[in-house]
């Protein structure tokens, strides 16, 4: 029985513009266009500026977690995939918390479930469009202009729950969060690693006098300039630089020990996906047909880090808006524990200085060791980290149709069972409850902590940016398996890879 509030949400449900799930078999070709297809409007939204406003003026609210929502200062994608991840994060927090009632080996209740997000998702951008103008993120404009920019960000958002729509419904492969994640961390990489159209910010110790000696931002231009030069090559820009200089530059450009740091999450995270507890199984119809179900160490992937940057990112949007315009001179001592916030100068950002909104801010690499409070933060920000990916690893297995009783169902019914057990959905389920709750709540601690030790360390990105990029990458790579295995396979393949 649905709870009251997904009953209220129902006729919103209804009415909601929705992409049809394809009522025939879509061909891997066919996925594999339609993806690129989602990913060219998502760049061109990316790079289309917003009608009406300069983005120079106002108050960039989201700068410190754009990398991970995916989205881009003055353009369509302003609000990125924050009202998607957020509307996901409440239903969860709902179901979890049973204020929702929600019985999801019930299709009628999962289908009521996922449009309810869908509804809540574009509330979401609604309301974060709403917020984001009247907190004069673009500067105080007129009336007519912020309607304009309301239509712009609200009907943008609406592009993109459609596009995760329909990559996750089948006409695509994976989802259009994690698509439009990975493409723009990588994008971030290659830019901190070949951007040679800026120089570094100041250059090293003894070469101050000679302004040209600065090399491009880019860590991987910069050493490669810095190479030529020793060879004599570009030298009326200046003298090379002593190679130590660019291991830690000067604590905020891309730098030899940022490189190293994405090197060793790729890595790190390349082995966490491959540990797994395997249960043996065995094709009824065909006794001689084996398989293994892989139960992975990240058995909830990335969406634990997702959620947890999501409620940070939400928690700094509208914990600035609130500083900015109910409590600018700090004095109220409730509002400050949520944070007091200076503006930096030459820029639109601004730095949060106390309060919760200090603590989840993301460390910017080992300079955050430099700062008073430095090792507070660090610590603060990764016990908390570590806590909400193992809570909400906990939680997604049971709201998202990989708990052990689905997992059962999905087996018995794709006509697999585990050898020396009875075929029983009960006897499986309970099998399979010895592992799956101990290695999601496992993974998510796990993946918490490297995600924590990323962001502390710094990367050419984000640290958590990275993390989601490479497992993002991975998934696709299997995927991408699956999906030609199970065009050469048979019945037992097919029904196998389905739950996989």
């Amino acid at each position: 029985m649905p709870s009251k509030f997904l009953k209220v949400l129902s006729p919103l449900v209804r009415v909601m513009p929705e992409v049809k799930a394809p009522e025939r078999e879509v061909s891997f070709r066919e996925k594999i266009v339609w993806t690129l297809v989602v990913l060219i409007i998502f760049l061109v939204m990316s790079h289309m500026p917003l009608y009406g406003v300069d983005k120079n003026v106002g108050t960039d609210y989201l700068w410190a977690m754009r990398v991970i929502l995916a989205s881009t200062r003055g353009t369509l994608m302003e609000l990125g995939i924050g009202p998607i991840v957020t509307a996901g994060l409440v239903m969860q927090l709902l179901s979890g918390s049973k204020i929702i009632d929600v019985d999801f080996s019930d299709p009628d209740d999962r289908a009521l479930f996922t449009g309810g997000q869908k509804v809540l998702a574009m509330l979401m951008t609604a309301f974060q469009a709403i917020a984001y103008i009247m907190g004069n993120a673009y500067g105080p404009l007129t009336p007519d202009r912020q309607v304009l920019v309301f239509l712009q960000l609200f009907a943008a958002g609406v592009v993109v729950i459609l596009m995760d729509e329909l990559v996750q419904k089948g006409w695509g492969l994976g989802s259009g969060v994690s698509l439009f994640i990975m493409t723009n961390v990588a994008g971030r990489v290659m830019w901190n690693s070949l951007n040679m159209l800026q120089l570094e910010d100041a250059a090293p110790e003894g070469y101050a006098g000679t302004g040209g000696t600065r090399l491009p931002k880019g860590i991987i231009a910069a050493m490669v300039v810095n190479l030529l030069r020793w060879f004599g090559i570009g030298t009326d820009a200046g003298p090379a630089v002593d190679a130590a200089w660019l291991v830690f530059r000067n604590g905020y450009d891309p730098s030899i020990f940022a490189l190293a740091v994405t090197m060793g999450i790729f890595f790190s995270v390349l082995w966490m996906e491959s540990v797994r507890v395997e249960v043996p199984l065995q094709y009824a119809k065909y006794r001689g047909m084996r398989a293994r179900y892989p139960i992975k160490l990240l058995y909830t992937s990335n969406i634990p880090v997702i959620l947890a940057q999501a409620l940070y990112a939400n928690i700094l949007f509208f914990g600035q808006i609130i500083y900015t315009n109910w409590n600018p001179e700090g004095n109220n001592p409730i509002l400050n524990l949520i944070g007091t916030f200076s503006q930096q100068e030459g820029s639109t950002r601004m730095i949060a200085e106390s309060g919760l909104a200090r603590y989840i801010t993301p460390p910017q690499g080992l300079i955050v060791f430099t700062q008073p409070d430095g090792v507070l933060h660090v610590i603060i920000y990764a016990l908390l980290m570590i806590i909400l990916c193992w809570g909400f690893s906990v939680i997604w297995v049971d709201i998202s149709g990989i708990a052990p009783r689905d997992v059962a169902r999905q087996l018995l019914g794709s006509g697999y069972i585990v050898p020396g057990f009875r075929r029983s959905e009960r006897v499986l389920e309970r099998l399979l409850d010895r592992y799956i709750p101990v290695v999601a709540g496992l993974g998510g601690f796990l993946i918490g902590i490297l995600a924590a030790v990323a962001d502390i360390l710094g990367a050419l990105a984000s640290g958590t940016g990275i993390l989601l990029m490479v497992s993002i990458i991975k998934q696709y790579y299997e995927t991408i398996a699956k999906e030609q295995l199970a065009e050469m396979g048979g019945e037992g393949v097919a029904g196998l890879l389905g739950i996989l």
